[in-house]
């Protein structure tokens, strides 16, 4: 039997979803070298890593890969990170998504479906340049 979170549970999960979102790095690094999975993932299976790569915040993109958050986690929408990042057009953040070894090809809105469906260019040749 699982027990139901408190409401003190809830918010501090909250806050750590929002710390991502709003690209606290050092308050989330603090969260997750305290214990806090790197893999946390919302109700709509939104992790850490995909908030802080729609928000566009490359060094706390780094702080998650850096302690072992999963790039290639696919949302309920099939988004990834890397899916946001292009969306965003965020060179910095698919370039570090790219660099961890990312697919662009992973997920129904994949990278390169996202860089196709908007018409990016840039994003797309990012994506496909071998490394």
């Amino acid at each position: 039997m699982t027990e139901a979170l408190t409401e003190d549970e809830l918010r501090f999960l909250q806050e750590t979803f929002d710390l991502a979102r709003d690209g606290e790095s050092a308050a989330l690094a603090e969260r997750l070298d305290a214990g806090v999975p790197a893999n946390l993932t919302n109700s709509v299976g939104d992790t850490l890593l995909i908030l802080a790569a729609y928000h566009v915040h490359p060094e706390t993109v780094r702080v998650l890969l850096e302690r072992g958050a999963d790039h290639s986690r696919v949302n309920d929408k099939g988004q990834t990170a890397l899916g946001a990042a292009v969306f965003r057009q965020a060179r910095d953040v698919v370039e570090a998504l790219l660099g961890a070894g990312a697919d662009p090809g992973l997920g129904r809105q994949s990278g390169l479906a996202v860089a196709q469906v908007f018409d990016l260019p840039e994003m797309a040749e990012l994506l496909t340049t071998p490394r």
